[in-house]
């Protein structure tokens, strides 16, 4: 069994819904800044730009989440050839124009947005650096920030966050020696709420004050939906979001409070897993495996669907278009560490997988073998939904300009 000091970025990702499951059963969400904070002169802007925003269906930026972590064997490490195979996947074949750089490593993500640069992409470069001194992820989002900062000044289409729920990466915000440690803590309700979030806010005005430091282009952070965040601090509001709802409407309900800066809308994640009943989970789909299993086991009977994680990709993208957001970045492009064993029900870590391909090992059950991924339904659904989005601008582009 992996110990959790080994476990990879991929790992910490995955349990961040687990973090936001256990403080929400200890009573931590919190309301958000009213929109009034800022005067009656922004609150009336933002309310007019809500209003222009949704009056403008279409999404703006579609894009997809790619994850730079170091894997969690050699065989799933970081690949600088293959990174480029699926950087040019995601624009010729998936029609996104924006790639979420997200994961640790500078040069991992440096060299992962200059080749989406190179390709044409719009890059929300995203360092999520955790479980260090709390300067080392400033100095790591320094670097960063001043790596987007000359990619943008060359000309290329980039958008910085600082991070993402920084009270689960960033120790000292909730008491815990790792993030274990903390979601522990939280569930067992011996955190204080206020002085929590009083931490948080403390280091969210640092980061936002280090992008802006480095950074000249927009700047945001990639919050939990229920996270309390001054997005006065940033240009873009940026949300993390896997609600299930039975109805349009009540998307289109919850997603419109977070308009109320008067601020562009970016959804950084949405996404959900490849088995029946996954969508209702909220984010907690992943938590149907076995650890302590050699090898690690399904738990339960599941039933594999890439219909059901297609549909739902698909009629979030319906909402998203009909609010008029300015970006959603389907979560994600690749899961190495979540093999897909087909016939084996119990041993299809794919199911677990919030990965839009599937990851296909040369032989199974061998971690030093090679491996590559094949696209899942929800590829496929996403590709068709893209490319007519990008007919579209392209159509509205040749309108404005008018007759030659």
């Amino acid at each position: 069994m992996q110990k959790p000091e080994d476990r990879t970025h991929r790992d910490l990702g995955l349990t961040r819904a687990r973090f936001l499951t256990g403080a929400a059963c200890a009573g931590l969400a919190v309301a958000v800044l009213p929109a009034g904070a800022a005067g009656a002169a922004e609150a009336r802007k933002a309310a007019e730009a809500s209003r222009a925003a949704e009056a403008r269906p279409g999404l703006r930026h579609r894009g997809v989440v790619y994850t730079v972590g170091e894997g969690g064997t050699p065989a799933t490490a970081f690949s600088t050839a293959r990174m480029r195979r699926d950087i040019r996947a995601i624009r010729d074949r998936l029609h996104a124009d924006t790639v979420d750089v997200t994961g640790d490593g500078v040069e991992r993500l440096t060299a992962t947005a200059a080749e989406a640069a190179e390709r044409g992409l719009r890059i929300w470069l995203q360092p999520t650096l955790g479980d260090v001194p709390e300067q080392d992820i400033l100095d790591h989002l320094a670097e960063t920030g001043r790596f987007a900062e000359g990619l943008r000044r060359q000309g290329a289409a980039v958008e910085l966050s600082v991070g993402c729920e920084f009270w689960l990466f960033v120790p000292g915000i909730v008491p815990g020696a790792d993030v274990f440690e903390r979601i522990r803590n939280l569930q067992e309700g011996t955190v204080d709420p206020v002085a929590m979030q009083r931490r948080l806010d403390r280091f969210t005005e640092r980061a936002a004050a280090v992008g802006r430091s480095v950074f000249h282009g927009p700047l945001s952070y990639a919050a939990a939906q229920e996270d309390e965040v001054d997005w006065r601090l940033f240009d873009i509001v940026g949300i993390d979001y896997y609600s299930c709802f039975p109805d349009r409407t009540s998307y289109v309900r919850e997603l419109r409070r977070y308009r109320r800066w008067g601020k562009p809308l970016a959804v950084t994640e949405f996404g959900t897993c490849a088995y029946v009943g996954a969508p209702e989970t909220a984010g907690m789909g992943w938590d149907v495996v076995d650890h302590g299993k050699q090898p690690e086991e399904i738990k339960g009977h599941l039933v594999r669907s890439e219909r059901t994680q297609a549909a739902y990709l698909t009629q979030l993208l319906d909402v998203f278009s009909s609010v008029g957001l300015h970006a959603a970045m389907a979560f994600e492009f690749v899961t190495p560490d979540a093999p897909h064993r087909p016939g084996d029900p119990l041993h299809d870590l794919d199911m677990a997988s919030y990965s839009i391909t599937r990851t296909v090992q040369d032989h199974p059950f061998d971690p030093a073998s090679d491996w590559h991924w094949e696209p899942k339904e929800a590829f496929h659904a996403l590709a068709r939904r893209y490319a007519l989005e990008q007919r579209r601008d392209a159509a509205h582009g040749e309108a404005a300009a008018g007759p030659a």
